[in-house]
């Protein structure tokens, strides 16, 4: 984003007048910015009305009284593009393109909307096909439809690329503060990292919620996100929708084991963005971080009423990894003197029925429970009775008030919970978030929102210790080969991989090559629709004797022949047998055409695609960060020396990892995937027993 296109975003953001051009959408438009408080100037664009919204009609923008701060858009797509054209040449800040047709619309579409781009200039156009933004600071709205949403002078920005996604979400009944809403439509000119790095810079802003169907530039929202770390802005990423990668890469197991959406996990990861996977629990996320704040660790301490809350707080906290700690037996003894006979003390606490209201009493106990379990956070589970059955209501209030007070003493982020999210009133929910409590909806959305804040606040203390290096550029794809075994580990070796001793033989002289490179060995049939030999019957195992190659050549050809007469050939690969692994991986690295050179390790040889145990990093990495992937692996207990079994070196693994990656990522220009399965993991270090590279076809 130049300097004045972000000067100009700054106008549109805030405006001190807004031009509506059009018809009836402009007109809604207009009574959405009056209700929302707009108190600068509206100026009304349209040759054949007199007025609208109340607002007498300029007949055309070269009548407005200056060049406006923020205009919007509401004609047909061709007269958008002439209309643009003419507010960039007046100096307008901002446009907010409500017009649908373009890119969307196909082919002659597309054309609109290049045009369109070039009309901007260094305006800050939002859109086209968008809803538009809100800023509820600023009382300045540019929205075609009723909306609803608070703020007390700080909160929640959210971007959206769904416009009905960002209708819904003010309407929502969460009480999340809002400062921001903007529906990103097309984002021909300003793209959801753009309005990031520009929130990220705002005081009131206290996280930013993104909904994401997917990126222009992935470098550029790294960086924008970064900002926002550094910023202490937590960014809350809703993901939707999935692509496969590319066709032609799909004979490898990497294709369908790691696609898409893992490379956008790796993205999240590289950059400290919180991801969600609903609508409602990006809200209850927000909530927490802008309301209760971050935790500094992910230990809990837990308050209910009732055994099933605290039993369903317990269960689901186990699945998510938060952890609420148990107490000593000398906490155990101190809490049970302050509670009724009939409680159990643990943790999540159910202080009981007997006290329940009474602040003088639980007010304690819940400051020594947050207290002696040295937790990070606080929840208080609450489900209030419906208007007109509040006759109890009072000692939900007498609780909650208690048990914020205890918080605070304490300084760490509270919440109160409602088992159902519908248990929680509106009443209820101003008054916790005044108190500095979160008020939550849901538990399963109430713990997911902990530990996702948790989660941030160790991804900043990494990312803050150690920045990922920028991202590799990502290569041109192009028409692919694939490279046979032999020539593949040959080109591993150049990568600095270590291979088994090997040599390539016609099948009449495959024995006397074993002899040569000592007993026992693996004969594999060479050729280029054997990709994945095991199922031609092209790879025979453990071979101890000459006798034994020859009789193995004659069963390949035989076996080769009947799956896929055209894959047969007359080349094979002698190998020394590789000693038998602690673990077994799979390891690639591949060129994507948006998130550049990604590298994924998981369960190698027949558990790749059997249990999906994989996780993806984008290039470049470092030893420490390939090792803090494959501890989060299933098989990271076999690393670690299961049942008695000697213990890998990880770390030494990991560089060695590394280094391959980042020789492989020299040479991006040529090799667009390498995947070894399976890697052979020793106590050491590992193997490349087997290969499957592709290189890129010059043109």
């Amino acid at each position: 984003m130049t300097p004045a296109r972000r000067a100009n975003l700054t106008r549109l953001l805030s405006p001190r007048h807004i031009a509506f051009v059009g018809g009836r959408d402009a007109e809604v438009a207009i009574k959405e910015a009056e209700r929302r408080g707009f108190r600068g100037a509206i100026w009304a664009v349209n040759p054949r009305r007199d007025a609208l919204g109340g607002h007498p009609c300029h007949r055309a923008l070269a009548d407005l009284p200056e060049a406006p701060d923020a205009v919007f858009l509401a004609v047909p797509a061709p007269a958008a593009v002439e209309a643009v054209a003419e507010l960039a040449r007046m100096g307008a800040g901002g446009i907010v393109c409500y017009t649908a047709g373009f890119r969307e619309a196909g082919a002659a579409g597309a054309d609109l909307e290049r045009r369109l781009i070039e009309a901007a200039g260094d305006m800050a156009l939002i859109g086209p096909n968008c809803y538009g933004l809100i800023n509820y600071l600023d009382g300045a709205a540019l929205w075609p439809f009723a909306h609803g949403g608070t703020c007390p002078g700080w909160g929640a920005a959210i971007i959206t690329q769904s416009g009905m996604l960002s209708s819904d979400i003010t309407m929502a009944q969460r009480s999340l503060p809002l400062t921001h809403m903007i529906s990103g439509g097309n984002q021909s000119v300003l793209t959801i990292e753009d309005f990031v790095d520009h929130l990220a810079d705002h005081p009131a802003v206290r996280a930013i919620g993104i909904h994401i169907e997917g990126l222009r530039d992935v470098q550029a929202f790294e960086a924008a996100c970064l900002k926002a770390l550094d910023r202490g802005v937590p960014v809350v990423a809703l993901k939707t929708g999935s692509s496969r990668i590319g066709a032609s890469l799909t004979v490898s197991h990497t294709g369908s084991l790691s696609g898409a959406d893992d490379l956008h996990n790796a993205l999240f990861d590289r950059c400290g963005v919180i991801r969600v996977k609903n609508p409602s629990e990006l809200l209850e996320t927000l909530k927490f971080l802008c309301v209760a704040g971050v935790p500094g660790g992910n230990r809990v301490a837990g308050f209910t009423c009732s055994g099933g809350g605290a039993t369903m707080l317990a269960d689901h906290a186990e699945i998510i990894g938060l952890d609420f700690p148990g107490f000593d037996a000398s906490a155990r003894d101190e809490l049970a003197a302050m509670l009724p006979p009939i409680a159990t003390v643990s943790n999540p606490l159910d202080y009981t029925t007997p006290i329940w209201g009474q602040p003088e009493t639980t007010g304690p106990v819940f400051d020594r429970a947050i207290a002696l379990s040295k937790a990070d956070a606080a929840v208080l589970v609450q489900d209030y009775p419906a208007d007109g059955l509040d006759e109890s209501k009072v000692y939900y209030l007498n609780d909650a008030i208690a048990f914020s007070e205890a918080a605070r003493r304490h300084g760490i982020p509270a919440a109160i919970c409602a088992t159902l999210p519908e248990n929680l009133d509106a009443g209820t929910r101003e008054m916790l978030i005044a108190r500095g409590v979160a008020p939550m909806q849901g538990i399963d959305e109430s713990l997911n929102a902990m530990a996702a804040a948790a989660r941030w606040s160790a991804m900043n203390a990494r990312l803050s210790m150690a920045r990922p290096q920028p991202l590799l550029p990502a290569v041109a794809r192009r028409d692919v080969r694939m490279i046979e075994e032999a020539e593949g580990k040959a080109r591993l070796r150049t990568l600095g991989m270590t291979v088994p001793e090997g040599r390539t033989a016609a099948g009449d002289m495959a024995s006397a090559v074993a002899v040569e490179v000592g007993f026992p060995v693996v004969l594999k049939m060479m050729g280029p629709r054997l990709a994945h030999k095991s199922e031609a019957g092209a790879v025979a195992l453990g071979l101890e004797s000459a006798e034994r190659v020859t009789q193995a050549v004659a069963e390949m050809r035989a076996a080769v022949s009947a799956c896929d007469p055209a894959a047969l050939t007359d080349r094979f690969l002698v190998e020394k047998m590789a000693a038998k692994p602690v673990a077994e991986l799979i390891l690639s690295v591949r060129s994507d055409p948006q998130f550049g050179l990604a590298l994924t390790l998981g369960s190698g040889g027949v558990l790749a695609e059997l249990i999906g145990d994989s996780v993806t990093l984008l290039l470049p990495v470092t030893a420490r960060e390939v090792e803090a992937g494959l501890r989060g692996l299933k098989l990271a207990h076999l690393l670690d020396g299961y049942r008695g079994a000697k213990a890998v070196n990880v770390g030494r693994l990991a560089a060695q990892i590394a280094d391959f990656a980042q020789a492989v990522g020299a040479r991006a220009g040529e090799l667009a995937e390498v995947e070894i399965n399976p890697f052979f993991v020793h106590e050491e270090g590992g193997v490349a027993v087997d290969v499957l590279l592709h290189e890129w076809i010059a043109t």
